[in-house]
């Protein structure tokens, strides 16, 4: 059996996510928490993933890419709803995308999650 992947302690809140961003900075595990600005349809290649805007309280938006086939999908979402979340968090131009918002299944990864009206999907 492979050896688990190293737990990275997560940054939390939108200082850090703001400074990551600043930075360029990928592969870093986050905790935060922001409200829906825009749904958006699922991505529908490989692995497919609910997709989703949130506007973080520092102005800042996250593309968050939350893997369906692994998780549960949040069918109740709507633009306006706060979502806390910890995934993966990765560098573009727009301020940046969370994916790994899921439990690993392998054990490979640290695991995520994403928390709306006091459901955990993971």
């Amino acid at each position: 059996m492979a050896d688990a992947a190293p737990r990275r302690a997560a940054i939390k809140g939108d200082a850090e996510l703001m400074e990551a961003y600043r930075n360029r900075t990928s592969d870093l595990i986050v905790d935060g928490v922001g409200r829906v600005e825009r749904l958006l349809s699922d991505d529908l290649e490989g692995s497919r993933h609910q997709r989703f805007i949130l506007r973080l309280g520092s102005g800042q938006s996250l593309l968050i890419s939350h893997n369906i086939d692994v998780a549960p999908r949040i069918n109740t979402l709507r633009v306006g709803d706060q979502v806390r979340f910890r995934g993966e968090y990765e560098w573009n131009q727009q301020g940046g995308l969370v994916h790994w918002t899921h439990d690993d299944p392998k054990d490979w990864h640290a695991d995520g999650w994403l928390e709306h009206n006091g459901v955990r999907y993971e």
